[in-house]
């Protein structure tokens, strides 16, 4: 039985920055035992979930956001470490950090302001960026919070990246990379 597909936008991370973080994640999964880990086509850093979308919502949201985001700039970005969430015995993600720059969150709000002006009922928490790298603790003995910062590979040296595009992503459950970009913005240089 084939779900129901659902939208989001978010910031396109680079390849090679995918590469890294996979490799650097690859050396820290012993202890780190999640029990489903992301594929690395799939990290990214979401801006608005949208859920479900009619067709014609679809192209206009497009559209919408693709105006709104005409003039706004590429900018530089820091992953800059590991957290969770969920109840710290056994959560629930694992998770990137990356720097708090303010254009990330001027992008952020613009996307979201666009994405309510077209008539989406979204998450109302603070926003709240991150890259989803694993889901579900899957070891018996609890997580150890010492081990983010004992076992951060960017705890010395952030990756650092530029952000370039904006997408939006559609979710196809069932597949492998989960996520199929169907519209992409250019940031400007």
């Amino acid at each position: 039985m084939e779900r129901e597909a659902h939208y989001f936008w978010a910031v396109r991370i680079p390849d090679d920055v995918k590469q890294t973080i996979y490799d650097e994640l690859t050396r820290i999964k012993p202890i780190f035992q999640f029990k489903r880990w992301v594929d690395l086509r799939d990290y990214h850093i979401t801006l608005a979930f949208l859920g479900s979308v009619n067709p014609h919502q679809l192209q206009s949201v497009i559209h919408s956001v693709g105006e709104a985001l005409k003039n706004q700039k590429a900018f530089m970005l820091d992953i800059e470490g590991l957290n969770v969430f969920g109840p710290q015995k056994a959560p629930r993600i694992f998770w990137g950090a990356v720097n708090k720059v303010e254009q990330l969150f001027q992008i952020q709000a613009i996307v979201y302001k666009t994405c309510l002006a077209e008539g989406f009922t979204l998450e109302t928490r603070p926003y709240h960026p991150h890259i989803t790298l694993a889901r579900k603790w899957g070891k018996s003995e609890d997580f150890k919070m010492v081990d983010l910062e004992t076992h951060n590979p960017f705890r010395e040296k952030a990756l650092s990246f530029q952000v370039n595009e904006i997408v939006l992503y559609k979710s196809n459950l069932e597949n492998t990379p989960k996520y199929e970009p169907i519209a992409v913005f250019a940031l400007t240089k």
